[in-house]
């Protein structure tokens, strides 16, 4: 059985990881989240939401794996292209941790555009601990989000950090109680999901060029991603309703 697997939930995909107690990360993890966010591309779900059941989110990758790596002398697979392609869908997606957040499992929640986090979670970055730096491309999307000298503190120090802690930093958007943290974090996904999801599409486009290249870049392709979306269904039908009935009434968008 497969240790991370996709279900629908109305128009929200769901992400999960199941394997065990701890939830490592075993050798066929990252090929199952690859199909996974196959599955997410080819469903038409309108947002996805990246979770794990049991009381650890996870405990990061089984170690045993880097012993065959390198017993047998070979590198390792390149393990950040899930975590892109993640990162590149153009819907919106929610990370929701819960309890203890390692490596492996971190790194797919800082490809998320948002984590929410309960009151309870605690994220590390430990590879240190084995002579390793994270190789699922978790340092730069901390350094992205905190600034580099964060970055280099938490990986580096391999210190595991509460959810307070990284909501000041910004690398979590929202923290909630360890009771309320499933079920609020779910109806915000299905917020997400019910919204001009081709719109959010487009914000994302546009703060994906900041970060990469900066304002002139965002400032040069916004005009045409602007422009696109007066030829949606949903902007079409939102603006009618403004007209007619006032401000937020609209909440039929089809993401279309």
């Amino acid at each position: 059985m497969a240790a991370i697997t996709f279900e629908r939930d109305g128009d929200v995909g769901l992400i999960t990881l199941s394997d065990g107690e701890l939830n490592f990360f075993g050798a066929d993890a990252f090929s199952e989240l690859d199909e996974c966010i196959s599955e997410v591309e080819s469903s038409g779900v309108r947002a996805a939401v990246w979770r794990a059941e049991g009381k650890v989110f996870s405990a990061g990758v089984d170690v045993q794996i880097f012993k065959e790596a390198a017993d047998a002398g070979e590198g390792f697979p390149a393990l950040v292209g899930p975590v892109k392609r993640l990162e590149a869908l153009p819907i919106p997606t929610l990370a929701i941790v819960h309890g203890l957040c390692l490596t492996a499992g971190l790194e797919i929640a800082l490809g998320c555009d948002m984590i929410w986090a309960s009151e309870g979670a605690k994220f590390g970055l430990v590879e240190r601990v084995v002579g390793l730096t994270p190789g699922a491309g978790g340092t730069q999307r901390i350094a992205e989000r905190a600034g580099p000298a964060r970055a280099r503190e938490f990986v580096m120090t391999g210190r595991v950090y509460d959810a307070a802690t990284l909501e000041r930093w910004n690398v979590i958007n929202r923290v909630l109680s360890d009771d309320e943290i499933a079920e609020k974090g779910m109806a915000f996904a299905h917020d997400l999901a019910a919204g001009p999801t081709v719109a959010h599409g487009m914000t994302k486009k546009i703060v994906r060029a900041y970060v990469d290249d900066g304002m002139d870049k965002a400032d040069e392709i916004t005009p045409g991603v602007f422009a696109e979306l007066f030829e949606t269904e949903d902007l079409k039908r939102a603006v009618k309703s403004f007209l007619a009935e006032g401000p937020g009434k609209f909440k039929d968008f089809k993401g279309r």
